[in-house]
């Protein structure tokens, strides 16, 4: 049980590094960020951004230390896909923002075993 626990907890602190990466990587062109994790019932949006165009955008991000299992953006099902765009509405309606432009972007951050790491930003995917 111990091994399992390691393993979920270094996916959780695997996660928490690509979402903080790509939160940089988008504070640094310009965006701001409204949001982080925002959870409800149905799911969470990872990160939500004013871009410097005004759009909002709804971004999912995956990150992997390794693409044995296939590229991270791979995990973005079609069933995922639909969960996002109602994800993105609910956000929209919750914040009274019905209305305003947005996009679904989705990011793979792929860390190296040396410690370094990639960004793969993929805007309005969806």
């Amino acid at each position: 049980m111990e091994h399992i626990r390691n393993k979920s907890s270094n996916n959780k602190s695997t996660g928490v590094f690509g979402e903080e990466a790509v939160a940089q990587f988008l504070l640094a062109r310009g965006a701001s960020i409204l949001d982080r994790n925002w959870r409800v019932k149905e799911g969470e949006i990872d990160i939500v951004a004013r871009l410097t165009d005004g759009v909002i955008a709804f971004v999912e991000v995956k990150t992997r230390s390794s693409s044995a299992f296939g590229h991270p953006l791979d995990a973005i099902t079609r069933e995922k896909a639909s969960r996002l765009q109602r994800l993105a509405l609910g956000w929209l309606a919750t914040h009274r923002c019905l209305g305003a432009d947005y996009r679904i972007d989705c990011v793979a951050v792929l860390i190296a075993a040396s410690g370094t790491h990639t960004i793969e930003y993929r805007a309005n995917v969806l």
